[in-house]
């Protein structure tokens, strides 16, 4: 009569479910954030903690993926430092003032008729709502932080803060006002940074050749003596709507400058832009050549859109002209451009820019005849082709041109130069400061040292004063003259008032308020309506920290804009306090980047592609099959929960752009599915006399293997690399973990005496796994066994030091380099087993592995003393009934197989042959001593059991 063995089994019993219990969620996510958050504060020294700054998110709508890769990284750093014994620190922070929020709150319609007090009072509702919202779905992800201590820019701490900033750089002069061109987003109708520009290569302008009359007497130079007729210079432009504020010609002294006689009248252009010309000229010809620019420097000309009465203007020199583009002369309009106003200026030339807020022209754009161009299509719109209208004749050729143009990155609309009497920080005087202070910084990876610098060499001054109403006021009073006050005292007595009467009573109160003037100023004073730069708000943020912190951490386009605000507002603070005698320091000492999420075709989410995926989409599995059970669809969405984002943000590489769609996730699915079965099988195999067992040469080298992978592991961590060491992760699994060891070990824990080395493994993987999946590793931590529970001195994972023992090294007998030097020989000799065994599975020989026995035949030292070795687990280890070492083969066997045995050039040959006895019943090796019975082994074991019931073998 057979027996039913299964019984006798130890087969893995655990608690720990197939996928994630949604009742205990809640559970698992407060353990592993603020639970963890909490201990790590009161466990973990206080000298020198880690500290983690938060780039503030903008605070005007629901998340999208980027903010879930910027979070999430932050998150892995900071409990890698957890697990390195580092007490870490990390306050959320919120962006609350600008733009967008104040017109998001308003609606295009909402904004009419209302006044700086109500427009801050809905902004300020909605930042509040919206950090809410952003707080509760951060939350969700498993991050930890002080959520009950965020900082927002709109807190009026922080605005006494930002305040004093600002008070410093006025002290040590680094503020001040003018009037001169910046770039004005007639959109956003207010000034911009170079910071909050985007630039667009597809942008189209119309384009034009436009010829200026010659006032002067040309008869005496010597170039043009020879030349009859009108004389007209000839220039180009890609802004026609700007000509109605020309104010001067430029040439180069040293370019050559020939003339064109057309009909009736001669056209000045560069010698080298002569043939360019002749297409819209084409019945021309040169009368005139080899002119030194220096020549026409001097000469007077007339711009008829200045009307009947306005002044000659005159043709000047400058250095940024040159002879291989336009026409070699260039129109100068200094209200409207960089270039043109810095040469304007030089000679007394004033910065006119005859446009509105809102880019329409005003009644000095054309005095004569005001209303063709006030009723005109604003600049951007039409504006260009009503100036070139009124030109006429003067206009010699118009096209249309696709080039790279400014944007505002906010309202993605096109952004002019135009000037405006504007506050800017002096970024010139301290820029050597910024750019010494970052030779101390490590930047992830090194190409961002580059991009920040160039930044910061790129710029001279910063504009910091914004013409709306939802921010931080630039504390400047008016006198009765329009003259600023602007003052030490002014700025300190104005905080002071500030801090009792909030920000908004710098709108509220009636403008000539007396209590706002500092008791030294005499006269009558207003306030300004200025507000200030939203980068000059969180580029204060370092206050809340008063010192260089561990890391900045943010995507990409903050080298022009977080990452720079802080850095410049840094180093003029430190300026201001005249702390620059010695070494010179950044904000940060460690800054990292990440790029921009995209679909799996490579782009930019957008609602109107349709492309764009939540956080939460990925959290309820919602991009992938449902969920099967039996093979069935429950027509539920297989959800994981935020480990699922979390280990996509944590496999991909974040310092480059990162995909994300059902084709990335599905693998990123699987993966974490397959970590959740190995663990199920390790807490269901935990035994607690594994704890005293031997441990067999199999055990250490797994121990060693493990070993291997963690220092990789912790290695990637370390260096922010957090998508290697997912990798090295994901391959111990699959190979050294679960195709090995754990095949190798099936025997002994089901059949045998359930050793092994499982509980230091499945620690040590939770360990791993523990900056990237926290809530799996609360939760398989929640279902370990029970006797494991008791042991009250056994930290969660999450809360070792990573470093911390594994085993008592009492009980390893084998030294770990020796088996890692073993480790290539026993791969080798796998190998060719498996070789062997597919030539008898494609002969039909064999089904299973265990229906075989191996003969290794080598006279190769290496090999000997390896096999030797592990010659007694060898059986268990490649999952065959017996292994020999050098052993005479039967003379006659049914089959046999041969694969050569190569490692490093050391040989052998490995024979695999019938098993020498039979199946064994209940462990089904071939090595029982008759059919039906049982090995030694399980001879052992079962002596010592109770009877159990017949059975079918069906049952095992």
């Amino acid at each position: 009569m057979s027996k039913s063995w299964k019984a006798t089994l130890k087969l893995p019993k655990s608690s720990f479910p197939a996928r994630p219990n949604p009742k205990l969620q809640k559970q698992y996510l407060n353990e592993c954030t603020e639970n963890l958050y909490n201990w790590q504060t009161k466990h973990r020294a206080n000298e020198e903690p880690f500290i983690l700054h938060d780039g503030p998110p903008y605070a005007n709508g629901p998340l999208h993926t980027g903010h879930a890769i910027n979070k999430i990284l932050k998150d892995m750093v900071l409990r890698v430092q957890v697990q390195n014994g580092r007490r870490v620190m990390y306050r959320p922070g919120w962006d609350c003032h600008g733009l967008p929020i104040e017109m998001k709150a308003l609606g295009s319609a909402g904004t009419k008729g209302l006044g700086p007090v109500e427009i801050r009072k809905h902004a300020r509702r909605l930042a509040t709502k919206t950090v809410a919202d952003q707080m509760k779905e951060f939350r969700s992800f498993a991050i930890m932080s002080e959520w009950g201590n965020k900082w927002t820019t709109m807190d009026r701490e922080f605005e006494t803060r930002q305040l004093r900033v600002f008070q410093k750089m006025v002290r040590r002069g680094l503020i001040y006002r003018k009037h001169k061109p910046v770039y004005w987003s007639p959109s956003s109708r207010t000034a911009l940074a170079e910071a909050e520009l985007e630039y667009r290569d597809d942008h189209v302008s119309t384009t034009a050749y436009v010829r200026f009359p010659i006032t002067s007497d040309i008869t005496g130079i010597d170039g043009l003596k020879s030349v009859q007729g009108k004389l007209y210079a000839a220039i180009w432009t890609t802004t026609p709507w700007t000509l109605p504020a020309n104010r001067a010609i430029a040439v180069h002294d040293d370019i050559m400058y020939s003339v064109l006689q057309v009909d009736g009248y001669n056209v000045l252009v560069a010698s080298s832009r002569v043939e360019e010309l002749l297409k819209y000229l084409p019945s021309s010809k040169v009368v005139a050549e080899n002119i030194p620019g220096q020549q026409l420097v001097g000469l007077k000309y007339q711009n008829k859109l200045r009307g009947q009465n306005a002044p000659v203007q005159e043709i000047i020199h400058a250095d940024f002209v040159t002879a291989d583009s336009g026409t070699g002369l260039v129109h100068l309009a200094p209200g409207h451009g960089q270039d043109d106003y810095e040469v304007c200026a030089k000679m007394g030339i004033d910065a006119f820019a005859p446009i509105t807020d809102n880019g329409h022209f005003t009644n000095e754009a054309l005095p004569d005849d005001s209303e063709k161009l006030v009723n005109a299509p604003s600049i951007l719109d039409g504006g260009s082709q009503a100036v070139l209208d009124i030109v006429g004749e003067d206009v010699i050729g118009v096209f249309k041109l696709t080039h790279k143009y400014p944007y505002d990155w906010r309202t993605k609309q096109p952004v002019v130069i135009r000037a405006t009497a504007q506050w800017f920080a002096d970024v010139a005087s301290i820029k050597d400061d910024a750019l010494n202070s970052l030779k101390a910084v490590k930047f992830i990876p090194e190409s961002g040292r580059v991009r920040l610098e160039s930044f910061v060499k790129g710029r001279s001054e910063w504009c910091i004063s914004r013409q709306r109403s939802w921010g931080v006021p630039i504390p400047v009073l008016f006198d009765s003259k329009g003259e600023a006050i602007m003052t030490d005292e002014s700025i300190d007595h104005i905080i002071s008032v500030m801090q009792e009467r909030t920000s908004d009573a710098w709108f509220s109160d009636p403008p000539n308020d007396p209590a706002w003037v500092a008791p030294s100023l005499q006269g009558e004073f207003r306030r300004g309506t200025d507000t200030m730069d939203v980068w000059f708000d969180s580029g204060s943020s370092w206050t809340e920290i008063q010192k260089p912190v561990d890391v900045y951490l943010e995507g990409s386009d903050q080298h022009r804009g977080w990452f720079q605000s802080s850095l410049l507002s840094y180093i003029a603070a430190q300026r201001a306090d005249g702390k620059l005698g010695g070494e010179i320091f950044a904000p940060f000492r460690t800054l990292m980047t990440h790029g921009f999420t995209l679909d799996t075709d490579g782009k930019k989410m957008s609602k109107s592609l349709g492309n764009t995926i939540s956080p939460q989409e990925v959290i309820d599995g919602k991009l992938l099959p449902n969920l099967k059970r039996k093979g069935k669809d429950t027509g539920q969405p297989d959800a994981l929960g935020p480990d699922a984002l979390r280990l996509w943000a944590g496999s991909c590489d974040a310092t480059s752009d990162i995909l994300i769609g059902s084709t990335v996730l599905q693998p990123i699915h699987n993966g974490l599915i397959r970590y959740r079965t190995i663990l199920k099988m390790l807490l269901g195999s935990l035994h607690e006399s594994s704890r005293t067992a031997p441990l067999t040469n199999l055990d250490q080298l797994a121990l060693v293997q493990l070993s291997d992978v963690m220092k990789s592991v912790w290695e990637a961590y370390n260096n922010y690399e957090f998508h290697k060491g997912v990798g090295h992760i994901n391959r111990w699994v699959s190979t050294e973990l679960s195709a090995f060891y754990l095949e190798a070990l099936k025997d002994r824990l089901y059949c045998g005496d359930g050793g092994g080395a499982l509980e230091p493994i499945m620690i040590g993987m939770l360990r791993m796994l523990a900056p990237v999946t926290p809530m799996l590793v609360e939760e398989a931590w929640a279902n370990r066994p029970e006797w494991l529970q008791k042991d009250t001195g056994l930290l969660s994972p999450a809360r070792h030091q990573f470093d911390s023992p594994l085993v008592d090294p009492s009980r390893l007998t084998l030294d770990a380099s020796e088996i890692r030097r073993d480790i290539p020989v026993l791969n080798a000799i796998h190998t060719a087993i498996k070789a062997g065994l597919e030539q008898a599975r494609e002969a039909k020989s064999v089904g299973s592995s265990l229906q075989c026995s191996v003969v290794i035949a080598s006279s190769d030292s290496r090999i000997l003393e390896c096999a030797k070795r592990y010659i007694d687990e060898m059986e268990a280890m490649f999952v065959v009934s017996s292994v020999k070492l050098n052993d005479a083969l039967p003379e006659t066997p049914d089959w046999q197989y041969h694969s050569e045995l190569n490692f490093g050039g050391a040989v052998g040959t490995v024979h695999v042959l019938p098993p020498t006895q039979h199946k064994c019943s209940r462990c089904w090796r071939f090595m029982a001593e008759e059919e039906d019975g049982l090995c030694s082994r399980c001879e052992d074991v079962t002596s010592a059991l109770p009877a159990v019931e017949a059975c079918g073998d069906k049952e095992q």
